[in-house]
């Protein structure tokens, strides 16, 4: 697996996943997303994973949403798809809602 913003560690059972932005105080990217997944995906095919633990590096957890590209931060991949349908609700199986 090869992560740029996330640190995975499997000891004794427990799963590690650690947000690894400090400088950023681990705010939030879409491609932290994507490694999450591709993490969580490989948890859940490792019969040795008992617990899942996820910190973040340095003095904060997550400080939620990356905001630094402005008013792009939440136009996704910018495909024009959406999971959302007529009347405004979601569809839930849409992969973009994972």
């Amino acid at each position: 697996m090869n992560l740029q913003f996330l640190l995975y560690k499997l000891e004794d059972g427990i799963a590690t996943i650690t947000f690894n932005r400090p400088d950023k105080l681990n705010a939030f990217t879409p491609t932290m997303a994507d490694e999450l997944i591709a993490v969580l995906d490989h948890i859940d095919e490792d019969d040795k994973v008992k617990a899942v633990v996820i910190t973040g590096a340095g003095r904060a957890f997550c400080a939620g949403a990356d905001l630094s590209s402005g008013k792009d931060t939440f136009n996704g991949e910018g495909n024009g798809e959406s999971a959302v349908r007529a009347g405004n609700t979601l569809d839930y199986s849409d992969e973009s809602v994972r």
